[in-house]
């Protein structure tokens, strides 16, 4: 790139003493508009005659560096989530950010020019509702609070403390209700007013206010039937929340949902309209088309020139971008406090002490009856069995592991021979024998190893090599590692069509096809479309793992059976799990180890949580781990042994096996029953379970005043005491309950927590600021979070089920009045509660509206004792796309007292709204329960009661209730 001369004098924009935003604004002047528009994509160019590099937003940083070669592997996000301890995740973010510093400057990108980008899109802060989200590794927990506090110290650490210069920037994903993945592109997540700001965006709020996070990531799904990309809430809430930090957030796309906004959800017809709309709505960088960026500057260009798009939209994202490029100090290399930072960072003796102190303090210990810490004086001898006895795993968002010490490697080291160790992994030995030719495929036998739902890896026994598809679809066993974004490496193994004794047909899980021989060159290769065309195999048993892992376990004094999952298969990004399960054979594996050595141990590493309900009734001990990363093994062995605490805390809820979870998509955790706050049903190990090797004590709960104002504050104090025998940490956890709600209130919700590490007999105050916001609920009525006056209980908690001291709490103030309906513009989605709707779009901008989930079943809004004195006439906006079969009415009733019956017409688009009105008879004076039943295929956005019989034609619905008199 050229420079431009030294004896130029200085452009405004390279002088630090200047302001900030005088320095963007001056850059941005220099800029002509096609330089502006090429800065609208992930890949910017440089800018040769103003010295300006070129600029690559997103690496990915979620427990270290990832995708940029060999970088120090933290716990997985979860497992940091397991933590609870803020000081900790910070620590671990800081040290990521430090090696994203060294890889920007002193290592090549895998593209091939540039630099490794400083912006990166980590943490994940979408709440874990539902433990069978494919992704759930990535996130903290499911709580908004508890995930708020570690995001915001995530944010922190890779951020770094300087006033003006970043060590990195920190992006939030994935905005918003991002939870499932299967159809994520085209599902929409139906989030009611309460659930939207109490939960989905409690978590984010927190981070972006406290001006932690630099941007955020739109999400792939919809929400409301509106996809993230095109939301009012990016300008509405997230940009509000930030305003008062000074610094404008960055908000990026994801890599191609904007070609999603009219390949996949249809939402626009062309992409011009979609990415102006995009633009418009927020979205400030576009990935799409990978490097190719000119297809999407093309689009942008286009709506440019077509008016959907004016140049200020254009500079708006830019400057978003300038602003943070200038904080990341790419302008002033003299003055980035962060530019010295050398390679020898990677992988440091620091970072390798770190990654081994939260790996340890990530494990949980969630049942123990004595058999552990294990002792090798009374039990020498440790068979250390399952898929992952020794294994270590590298997931989509880790770096490549610089070492890899598996649990049995940990437990020889940490015994120093003082006792035995010996390895089994429970894996059937099989061939392959094909009926046509005789032959083994792979000329070679294989190690079978379930996954779930019967999906299997088959490893070389003698290379240890993963049989896969190759490009040309033959099967050749020479992958060491499964770690791609299409995953070849998968199988199931069906029986024959024909029924012949041991015959069965192997089919690839990814393409769906069939091994078949290739008459050519007599090669096997996945090209057979049905298991009719399919090779027909004699599965022959060589080994048989569950019995050779029973008598490992019979020969030895305790045995530690490692069952979970593989990062990369059966429950990751593209994949939710079919269930909560461990996999039959592992299942199986356990009991067999466990019938001939009571003295078992089950040890659940994975990303997720498993309903081991049958561990929990008959084993001594359960213990949980995420994948740790690089010192998994050494983390485990320690806690094992005793030479560590166990410091981990359970950040989701653990549900029994025969709890029936609500339907994926339904993410209204209030009438779903989803989390701790909701869910009705005994868990198997709930929200901030964790047991420790010693004892504590809570006593002396104290509130500074028995009662608070509305918008008051009240200190907590509580003393905590180790009782125990050992050194050993606690999570405080402080919990409200509103005990009279008029709303249908949470069982409990965390108000705060302080993770505590005290000596054997040593004793702590502990001491919380309780703000009464903290007790606050989304009043649908008023549009905003308020705090009931009322009695209220204050929890001190080891988990969200045991609850060890409460006192009781009351908050003053006036009892809000009966909601008063007439004369007021009412949101349809601002119900008390509701059966059988859908939420969807209003106007393809901004509003929300309901509709019956199914047209052939009525649905129905409810809204509890309501005003409605004084009301004669009703009227709804509603649309209807077209007259087909079937009535659409709308049904009103007071109590059992029906109020009016409307047709709706058909406006002749789903958007394209009107409104009906009719006369209403109210019966008597009183608060009533009103009930609107939405009989067909219509939509909803408001209603209002007027107090005359003249009707008001309103303009199309927006997302805001008004008086008449507004």
């Amino acid at each position: 790139m050229t420079l431009p001369s030294s004896s130029a004098p200085r452009p405004p924009f390279r002088d630090p003493a200047l302001a900030l935003s005088k320095r963007v604004d001056d850059l941005l002047d220099r800029l002509t508009l096609d330089e502006r528009l090429a800065m609208l994509h992930q890949y910017v160019p440089a800018v040769p005659r103003l010295g300006i590099a070129s600029f690559r937003t997103g690496t990915e940083a979620l427990h270290g560096v990832a995708g940029l070669g060999v970088a120090t592997v933290f716990p997985q996000a979860v497992g940091l989530g397991a933590t609870w301890d803020e000081d900790l995740v910070r620590a671990v973010a800081e040290a990521v950010s430090v090696e994203v510093r060294a890889f920007h400057r002193h290592r090549p990108t895998p593209w091939g020019s540039g630099t490794n980008g400083l912006q990166i899109w980590s943490p994940v802060v979408n709440l874990l509702r539902d433990p069978r989200w494919g992704r759930n590794e990535e996130g903290y927990s499911e709580d908004p609070l508890h995930t708020a506090r570690l995001g915001t110290a995530y944010c922190r650490g890779l951020a770094g403390d300087h006033p003006d210069y970043l060590r990195a920037a920190p992006v939030l994903k994935h905005f918003l209700a991002n939870n499932n993945e299967t159809g994520r592109a085209v599902t929409s997540s139906g989030l009611r007013p309460r659930v939207l700001h109490e939960y989905d965006l409690a978590a984010f709020r927190p981070i972006i206010a406290s001006g932690a996070a630099t941007g955020a990531m739109a999400a792939y799904n919809l929400v409301n039937g509106r996809p993230c990309h095109v939301s009012p809430l990016l300008e509405d809430e997230l940009r509000r929340w930030a305003r008062p930090t000074g610094h404008e957030l960055f908000v990026v796309s994801d890599e191609e949902a904007p070609c999603n906004l009219v390949e996949l959800e249809h939402y626009f017809d062309d992409h011009p309209t979609s990415h102006a709309a995009a633009l418009k709505a927020g979205i400030d960088s576009f990935t799409d088309h990978r490097d190719d960026s000119a297809t999407v500057i093309g689009r942008l260009r286009q709506a440019l020139e077509g008016g959907l798009i004016e140049e200020e939209d254009v500079n708006r994202a830019v400057r978003r971008q300038l602003q943070l490029r200038f904080r990341l100090g790419e302008f002033d290399p003299d003055l980035d406090p962060y530019a010295a930072i050398g390679p020898e960072v990677i992988d440091s003796p620091e970072h390798r002490a770190l990654a081994l102190r939260a790996a340890t303090e990530s494990v949980v210990l969630l049942k123990n009856d004595g058999l552990l810490p294990m002792d090798p004086r009374r039990a020498p001898r440790i068979a250390v069995i399952g898929p992952h006895a020794d294994a270590v795993y590298e997931d989509w968002y880790s770096g490549t592991l610089p070492y890899q010490v598996g649990i049995a490697t940990g437990l020889r080291g940490a015994l120093e021979g003082h006792g035995e160790v010996v390895r089994v992994s429970g894996a059937d030995r099989i061939s392959l024998l094909s009926r046509t030719s005789g032959k083994p495929l792979g000329g070679t036998s294989f190690d079978v190893q379930e996954w779930g739902d019967g999906v299997l890896t088959l490893r070389d026994a003698d290379t240890g090599r993963y049989l896969a598809m190759a490009d040309d679809a033959a099967l050749v066993a020479d992958r060491t590692l499964i770690k791609s974004w299409f995953v070849d490496e998968t199988f199931l193994l069906e029986p024959a069509p024909d029924g012949e004794g041991d015959n069965v047909v192997l089919r690839h899980v990814r393409t769906g096809r069939y091994a078949a021989l290739d008459p050519a060159d007599g090669r096997v290769r996945v090209t057979a479309e049905n298991p009719e065309a399919a090779e027909r195999w004699h599965r022959e048993l060589l080994r048989d793992g569950a019995a050779e892992a029973g008598a490992a376990a019979e020969r030895a004094d305790v045995a530690v059976v490692v069952l979970g999952n593989h990062p990369m298969i059966n429950g990751r990004e593209t994949e939710d799990r079919t269930g909560i399960a461990l996999p039959e054979t592992q299942e199986a594996l356990l009991r067999t180890v466990a019938a001939v050595r009571p003295e078992t141990a089950l040890v659940v590493m994975s990303s997720y949580p498993y309903a081991v309900d049958w561990a929990e009734e008959h084993l001594p001990a359960v213990v949980w781990t995420s994948h740790g990363g690089q010192d998994t093994g050494h983390a485990l062995a320690a806690v094992l042994l005793g030479a560590a605490d166990p410091a981990g805390r359970l950040p989701q809820t653990w549900y029994r096996g025969d709890d029936a979870l609500p339907h994926q998509l339904d993410y209204d955790i209030i009438k779903a029953g989803w989390t701790y706050q909701y869910h009705r049903s005994a868990p198997l190990y709930p929200f901030g379970h964790g047991l420790s090797y010693t004892d504590f004590a809570h006593r002396d709960l104290r509130i500074s005043a028995p009662a608070m104002a509305q918008d008051g504050t009240v200190d907590v104090t509580v003393t905590l005491v180790n009782t125990g025998p050992m050194y050993g940490s606690e999570v405080v956890q402080l919990y409200v309950r509103a005990v009279d709600a008029r709303h249908e209130a949470p069982r409990l919700r965390l108000a705060d927590f302080r993770k505590v590490r005290l000596d054997s007999g040593e004793s702590r105050e502990v001491a919380f600021r309780l703000p009464a916001e903290r007790l606050a609920h989304w009043d649908v009525a008023a549009g905003a979070f308020t705090v009931d006056p009322g009695r209220y209980e204050v929890l001190v908690a080891r988990s969200a089920e045991d609850i060890v001291l409460r006192a009781p709490l009351t908050v003053s103030g006036t009892a809000p009045a009966p909601r008063a309906l007439v004369g007021r513009r009412t949101l349809a989605v601002d119900f008390d509660d509701y059966s059988g709707i859908t939420l969807v779009d209003a106007t393809r901008e901004r509003g929300d509206a309901v509709a019956p989930a199914d047209p052939a079943r009525p649905a129905t809004v409810h809204f509890r004792s309501v005003d409605l004195s004084g009301a004669a006439r009703f009227e709804a906006e509603v649309a209807r796309e077209s007259t087909g079969p079937g009535e659409a009415l709308l049904e009103v009733r007071a109590g059992a007292h029906l109020l009016a019956e409307i047709a709706v017409p058909a406006t002749g688009d789903r958007r394209s709204w009107t409104t009906v009105t009719a006369a209403t008879a109210i019966p008597g004076e009183g608060h009533h329960d009103l009930c609107l039943a939405l009989r067909g295929d219509f939509r909803l956005a408001s209603f209002r009661f007027t107090a005359t019989d003249d009707a008001v034609v309103r303009d199309a619905p927006t997302q805001s209730s008004e008086d008449d008199s507004e």
